[in-house]
């Protein structure tokens, strides 16, 4: 059986250049995120966050595109609750896709902390109720994940730069 190595990020924010992009729309449930993920921040050792408001959830992407460059990692935060129409499909949907195209296209850790769910109960209950604080959570991911690229990027390690399916 052969080898292998495990490697972990590191929950220490000292050194990092994290922004956060925050939708006002539904602010009632964003600010509770946003000041867990600061109070996450300043606890894994980084004070100066700058935080970017937009409008809502759908134009989170492109500010996040705006910011990769500059930062070690950008946090997403949002809430997009389901109402009586299509529009939280369309709004959600975007917002995640665009989301992750931003962070394969740039290679910068792209945090997905915008909620999407039915209700606002349920929302509340991801602000620190009994589903955990969304907005702490997204504040970690981006901490270990900027770890784990620093370690992947010190290890040598080629990237891979295509998908080839099947027996190599």
């Amino acid at each position: 059986m052969g080898t292998y190595r495990e490697h972990e990020g590191a929950l220490d924010a000292t050194g990092m250049r994290i922004a956060v992009v925050a939708s006002r729309f539904n602010d009632h449930i964003t600010k509770p995120l946003l000041d867990g993920a600061l109070a996450t921040l300043r606890e894994l050792g980084l004070d100066d966050v700058a935080v970017w408001w937009v409008p809502g959830a759908f134009e989170i992407p492109l500010v996040a595109q705006r910011l990769a460059s500059a930062n070690d990692a950008v946090i997403c935060l949002g809430a997009v609750i389901r109402g009586d129409t299509p529009h939280f499909d369309y709004v959600a949907g975007e917002c995640a896709a665009g989301l992750q195209r931003v962070a394969l296209g740039t290679g910068t850790p792209i945090v997905f902390g915008v909620l999407t769910v039915d209700t606002l109960e349920q929302a509340n209950e991801r602000i620190g109720g009994s589903e955990g604080h969304k907005g702490e959570e997204a504040a970690r991911t981006a901490v270990e994940m900027v770890s784990v690229l620093r370690q992947v990027d010190a290890s040598g390690t080629k990237a891979v730069t295509g998908f080839r399916g099947g027996a190599r």
